[in-house]
């Protein structure tokens, strides 16, 4: 378990890396009790933006508190039915993925261990539209779905393809167990190499998203392009910049 988490977070820092992630302080949660590890953590940048940190700490509140419950229920019930408890785990840590004039775009990383085999970690975008002082789906930035797969879907199944072959060997059957899945299941992490306008997408599959969990986390970054530029909302256009 601790093995894969390491895994997963060294693909993160890659991903971070990828998409020109300027160092910031963070602020940070973290408490441990005979049922329950939990730590939440969000950077400097969305600290800044008042609205939002409002939102960030009544999302750690939420976690907090739906988590505790979920420990204290289960340490209840092993403790009836005689089973060893494991402590359970909860954390969240937003970073930062870049900052533009108008945006602030930020991944986060959760991870839940309730007692199981081994834990889960999701991983999900949250863009902060300053203009507006509200949260976007990165997703909704775009024409829809459909018009993501057609102009993302060929290059990151072929890129996918070439990394389960490169991580688990020639397998042939790995592709029929766990076929490609199309853009609209991955988390898109809008980016910036010069944090003037977004020309960089992280595309993420997380856990069990593209492969078993021993397979972690798989990512691809790909620079915006004038097809990527060209299905993007008009609204929206103003943001983003191509190469």
């Amino acid at each position: 378990m601790a093995l894969a988490r390491d895994v997963m977070r060294r693909v993160m820092g890659l991903i971070l890396l990828a998409l020109a992630v300027p160092a910031a302080a963070q602020t940070k949660v973290a408490e441990k009790t005979a049922a329950l590890d939990f730590s939440y953590a969000y950077p400097a940048a969305a600290a800044r933006i008042a609205p939002l940190r409002r939102w960030l700490e009544a999302d750690r509140a939420r976690l907090r508190t739906r988590a505790a419950g979920l420990a204290a229920e289960d340490r209840r019930d092993t403790a009836k039915s005689k089973f060893p408890f494991h402590r359970h785990d909860a954390t969240r840590e937003w970073k930062v993925v870049t900052e533009t004039p108008r945006l602030l775009s930020l991944s986060g990383e959760s991870y839940s261990f309730t007692g199981g085999a081994h834990g889960n970690t999701v991983l999900e975008p949250l863009v902060w539209d300053k203009a507006t002082a509200r949260r976007v789906d990165p997703r909704a930035m775009f024409e829809s779905p459909a018009a993501m797969q057609r102009v993302l879907g060929a290059g990151w199944c072929a890129w996918l393809k070439g990394e389960r072959r490169r991580r688990l060997g020639n397998d042939p059957g790995a592709d029929d167990i766990f076929p490609c899945p199309p853009v609209s299941d991955l988390t898109v992490l809008p980016g910036s190499t010069h944090r003037r306008a977004i020309d960089r997408i992280g595309l993420v599959a997380g856990q069990y998203v593209a492969g078993s969990y021993a397979e972690g986390m798989y990512e691809m970054t790909v620079p915006v392009t004038p097809a990527v530029l060209a299905i993007v909302r008009p609204e929206w256009r103003g943001v983003f910049a191509a190469e």
